[in-house]
Parts: C-alpha cells; sequence; structure tokens
C-alpha cells in the first residue's frame, strides 16, 4: 500500500512524497505547480517536470531535512520508527524544517496563525528543556510540535517572546535556533560563538548569533536566515537547501572523501544558481579562506547553503562555524580538500595553486584575498574575544581559542608561497 504525504510551499501544494510498499521514496511535482511559471522547483536537483523522481533522484533533498547520526537514532527511538525510514520520520517531523516546505500527511492543511501565546520558558523551564535535548531531539512527542533540522549536533527551532525563548503555537513558525553544548568537548559555546562573531567582525555574510548562560548552562541563540518578517510583521518561510541536496548528495556522503562535494562541485553550483555570481563565488572563496585559518575542518557540503529570495538565488549566511583543530580528538582533514591537500601541515603553494584553479580564480588573487583574510583575523580577535567574555562566557576558554587560532595565522600564510 503506497503511503502519501503532501509537499507544502507558502500555502500551495509542490507535490506528493510517497513510500511504496516496499519502502521506497518517490515524489512528484503537483500538476498545478507544473502548470504556474512563476513557481520554482522544489531542488536544484530536482527541476520541475511531470514524471515522477525514483528514490535515487528524491532522497538526497528529503533526507537532507532531517536529523544526522546519534540525533537521528534518538529521535526513531523516540517515535517508534526506524532510523532508516525517511518516510516516517518526516510525517512526524517535518512540519517545519530548514527553508519554505512543509510536510503533512496528505489532505491535512498547514495550520492556520494560532490565537495560542508561544509557549514562553522560565529558567526551570528552559533547564528542563536542555535536558531533556539528548533523550528527546526537537521535543518528539509534544504535542502539537513536528520540527526538524538537519545535522548531527543537538539542535532545536524556537521563538523568541520579548527576548524570552519560547515553543512555538501550532503552525507558527519558528525564528531561532537553541544550540546546546557538545557534552564531550569543552567549551563548544564558546567556541562557536567566537567564531561565529570573528567571520562577521570582518565582514563574512554569516547568521547572527548569541551565546546565552542560565542556571550556569550555556547554549547558543541563533536567528534564522531562512526566516523574514513581512511588512505586516508576520514571519515568513523563505525556502533554502544545502548543496548536498542542490547536488542531490545523501547526508551519509557529505564529506567529500566519501562523494560529497569538493571545492569544484561547490564553485560551479554557486555560479550556475546564485543569481549574483561574481558577489557570491567571492563570498564562498572567504569562507573557505577563513575557515582554513581558523581550523574549522568540518565546512562539508551540508554546511553551506542556498537560499532563495524574491530577486533570486544567493549564497546563504554561514552557518555552524566550529574550530574544529581546537579539539584533538577529532579528525585535522579539511571536509573539502584545499588542491588535494588534507590538513594545514600538507599546504603549500602547488596546493593553493590547485585549490585557485578549483575556483576558478588566479592563484595572484587566492593570495591577495587570503592575506587581507589574515590581516582582518588578527586584528578582529581580541576585541571578538573580549565581546563573547562579556556574555558571560568562559573567559580562559575563549582565551585558549584566541591563542589557538592567533597561532594558525603565519602557518597558513606561509604556506601560501612554501
Amino acid at each position: 500500500m503506497k503511503r502519501v504525504l503532501d509537499v507544502w510551499w507558502d500555502g500551495r501544494i509542490v507535490g506528493q512524497l510517497t513510500q511504496n510498499q516496499h519502502g521506497a521514496l518517490g515524489f512528484a511535482y503537483a500538476p498545478a505547480w507544473l502548470d504556474d511559471d512563476r513557481t520554482a522547483p522544489l531542488s536544484a536537483s530536482l527541476p520541475k517536470r511531470e514524471k515522477p523522481f525514483t528514490k535515487r533522484a528524491c532522497q538526497p533533498f528529503f533526507a537532507g531535512l532531517l536529523p544526522e547520526e546519534g540525533q537521528r537514532e534518538a529521535v526513531a527511538q523516540a517515535l517508534g520508527v526506524s532510523e532508516e525510514n525517511d518516510f516516517s520520520l518526516l510525517d512526524s517531523l517535518g512540519g517545519e524544517v530548514a527553508g519554505a516546505i512543509e510536510i503533512l500527511p496528505a489532505g491535512a492543511q498547514p495550520p492556520p496563525p494560532s490565537n495560542q501565546s508561544p509557549e514562553r520558558l522560565d529558567d526551570t523551564a528552559l533547564l528542563k528543556f536542555l535536558d531533556e535535548l539528548p533523550r528527546r531531539p526537537f521535543l518528539v512527542g509534544e504535542k502539537g510540535l513536528r520540527l526538524s533540522l538537519a545535522g548531527a549536533q543537538s539542535k532545536v527551532p524556537v521563538v523568541l517572546v520579548d527576548d524570552a525563548i519560547a515553543l512555538p503555537a501550532p503552525g507558527q513558525p519558528t525564528t531561532h535556533i537553541l544550540k546546546p553544548p557538545i557534552e564531550r568537548f569543552k567549551g563548544t559555546t564558546e567556541n562557536e560563538a567566537f567564531v561565529m562573531r570573528l567571520a562577521k567582525a570582518i565582514g563574512l555574510q554569516v547568521a547572527p548569533v548569541e551565546p546565552r548562560i542560565v542556571g550556569g548552562r550555556t547554549f547558543l541563540l541563533i536567528e534564522r536566515y531562512d526566516r523574514i518578517r513581512d511588512p505586516q510583521g508576520r514571519v515568513r518561510r523563505i525556502h533554502q537547501e544545502d548543496f548536498c541536496q542542490a547536488l542531490g548528495i545523501l547526508p551519509k556522503d557529505k564529506y567529500a572523501k566519501e562523494g560529497g562535494p569538493a571545492f569544484t562541485d561547490s564553485f560551479k553550483l554557486v555560479r550556475e544558481q546564485s543569481s549574483v555570481p561574481a558577489l557570491d563565488v567571492l563570498a564562498l572563496l572567504d569562507a573557505a579562506l577563513f575557515n582554513t585559518f581558523v581550523g574549522n575542518a568540518d565546512a562539508h557540503g551540508k554546511n553551506f547553503s542556498i537560499f532563495y529570495q524574491i530577486r533570486g538565488p544567493r549564497l546563504a549566511p554561514l552557518y555552524d562555524l566550529l574550530c574544529t583543530a581546537f579539539y584533538p580528538e577529532l579528525s585535522p582533514a579539511f571536509a573539502m580538500k584545499i588542491g588535494k591537500r588534507a590538513t594545514l601541515g600538507e599546504l603549500d603553494a602547488r596546493g593553493w595553486e590547485r585549490f585557485a584553479r578549483d575556483a576558478g580564480m588566479s592563484l595572484p588573487f587566492v593570495r591577495q584575498r587570503a592575506c587581507k583574510i589574515a590581516d582582518d583575523i588578527s586584528g578582529k580577535i581580541a576585541p571578538v574575544a573580549v565581546e563573547i567574555v562579556s556574555h558571560g562566557m568562559d573567559p580562559g576558554t575563549v582565551n585558549d581559542l584566541m591563542s589557538f587560532i592567533g597561532e594558525r595565522i603565519e602557518p597558513c600564510v606561509v604556506s601560501l608561497t612554501k
């Protein structure tokens, strides 16, 4: 027996996601969506067409809406379904995902704007909430909540009410993402807040982040770039997809060495999809250089996205920036090699030359841009450290991060010419 879910976008049905009796997914656009010249494809990997898409074609996009690794396993256990069953997971979680779409049981309507007020969380409730997240990601099973975000780290979509964190009312778009620290690594809240704010300080486009603390517990509050307010003050969802979804690559293959996007694929995608490719190619170059300099080796294909503004597709603001090199337990290998060089220790002028070719740019321009990024980081790193500590974050961890990143700059610059 075929199971069916409706895929909605801004109050209209885009198409139907199906699962046949053998468990295979399929997706087909609705005729009305295909007939409207103003409607966009769901994904760069799913162009508008009458012929249905097979599991192989549509699974990367839909699986890419779901959590990964331990988060996925915990969600599946809480729901009592197989962690391999994308359809069942989306059936339970697909009401509020990354981007503009909503995935609902066939025949169900998206909940209208609710008169119910969001449930504010006082400090006691927030601490309980933080305790429950590892066991019950996205608060699965909570009445009225159908939430999902991609990624392996614990996080949950929320709203703010007078600067207080709240759970959304039924049908209410979330505006922020709450991200607790990773328990097995020291100071990940300080780390991500520091690196994200450092990127912003040197002029990169990043999702706004705020480190917070309650009852001695730290967490990060991230403003969603895929949400905007219309002239009437209503929150609207903006469609987006990560590079793996756009390229038709499964989340489990997100690392380049496993078949995920490499820089060649990423720059090509941005040139083909962006409405302002010159600006976005430069932004992607700056992001690659910044990640190399600050030690973010985990910048894989699901940590870059395209979002679909009214004026056309653009490279999304950066997110999930973390100095992974700060933790010796983590691999130092780049998620996307720099010119076939896997680590900072391997980087040399020939590697940068190959990287420049992959990016479609000249080596002198890449060197010039890299030196500017290095100088900007060196000039902003101390003020950003002071800023993060002012939010109540641990000064020892922040100072250690500042020193660690500062010591990487010279080897990175030297590698451009050695």
